[in-house]
């Protein structure tokens, strides 16, 4: 009788199969960063910020950005609200530290792109654009154009926001040829939700062959109502810089700055202290340092489309004084409700 057919079938893969090894021992490492990053959701960590913005709140209190001597004003024109779209004619005269000076300026915002650029008397172009991809991406591009040498600029920048941690690359004036410029890079990670660390570290190649590279340490501490925010920023070359910001009241800010270098050619140090007081129709910023300068601004809305501004500085120690005043006008074809929409600053993306 003749013998029913018997099938041969190949071989089950051996255990030893190289395509089955790599694969049975990536899934360990698999399940680890999955059991990592679910232990990392558990703790609710907040997001750190950006270390760009480590001092937001000290730079809103502070003076630095505010201050000006001489004469200024600033004339808005808002075309648009949402989107929101406006231009800006500013003069200044009467400084003692610039020159009279006229800027054109221009802005555009939306949920996710940011527009500014501006151009004055003398030609220099500055312009920044934003890009919004996601929530937590965002590309940066700002440029500057001008006639002197060494001051035109180009710098490409990119933020990611994670869940506990912010990631920064910057580069600026970068040569794909020879690769040289200065390369940014920072990270900020939230170790608890009061306490977060990070690191920057700058790499400078004025040439191909040169190279020169500094790495800072930084530090944040915020409270869990968000009303005081300390930070600190270690440089090993032997600069040191610590802020701290306290809300005292729904009106009331106050800010102290500390900045120490102790470099073997210049041994030197500065405090600061300010405040700010948000009143009705006005805002009020003064400030003391320990060179002996004392300072105050006064901006005064006296209705949505006019602000009054005056500004003050004795230098103690040098024996001089500075005045400044200015006027902002805000012209738009708007309601007063849809101006109220603009009154805030763009979106900062």
């Amino acid at each position: 009788m003749a013998s029913a057919p018997v099938s041969v079938e190949a071989d089950p893969p051996s255990i030893s199969s190289p395509s089955l090894h790599s694969a049975s021992s990536s899934f360990p490492l698999a399940n680890w960063y999955h059991r990592f990053s679910s232990w990392r959701k558990t703790l609710d960590l907040p997001n750190p910020g950006t270390v760009e913005n480590l001092q937001k709140e000290v730079k809103l209190t502070s003076l630095n950005n505010y201050f000006f001597d001489g004469g200024r004003a600033d004339i808005n024109k808002t075309l648009s609200a949402s989107p929101l779209f406006q231009v800006t004619h500013s003069f200044a005269l009467g400084s003692q530290s610039a020159p009279p000076s006229y800027n054109f300026g221009a802005v555009f915002g939306s949920n996710n792109v940011f527009l500014q650029g501006s151009i004055d008397h003398e030609g220099n172009v500055n312009g920044r654009f934003n890009q919004g991809w996601s929530a937590s991406n965002v590309s940066k591009i700002q440029a500057q154009l001008s006639e002197q040498k060494g001051h035109s600029m180009v710098q490409l920048e990119h933020d990611y926001m994670g869940q506990d941690y912010s990631l920064n690359v910057k580069a600026m004036n970068p040569s794909p040829l020879d690769l040289t410029g200065i390369y940014i890079g920072s990270y900020l990670q939230s170790l608890t939700k009061n306490i977060a660390l990070g690191v920057e570290t700058v790499l400078q190649k004025p040439t191909p062959d040169v190279s020169e590279s500094t790495t800072s340490y930084i530090a944040k501490f915020t409270s869990s109502d968000k009303n005081w925010i300390a930070t600190a920023h270690v440089q090993p070359s032997g600069i040191f810089q610590t802020t701290y910001w306290q809300k005292l009241s729904e009106k009331l800010e106050v800010a102290a700055d500390l900045q120490m270098v102790a470099l073997p050619q210049r041994r030197d140090a500065i405090a600061t202290l300010s405040a700010k007081w948000d009143l009705r129709m006005s805002t009020f910023r003064a400030q003391l340092d320990s060179k002996g300068k004392i300072s105050a601004v006064l901006e005064s809305r006296f209705a949505p489309t006019f602000a009054f501004l005056v500004s003050g500085e004795i230098d103690h120690f040098q024996n001089a004084a500075k005045v400044g005043v200015g006027v902002m006008v805000e012209s738009s074809p708007l309601t007063p409700e849809e101006m109220g929409l603009t009154q805030g600053p763009p979106p900062q993306l």
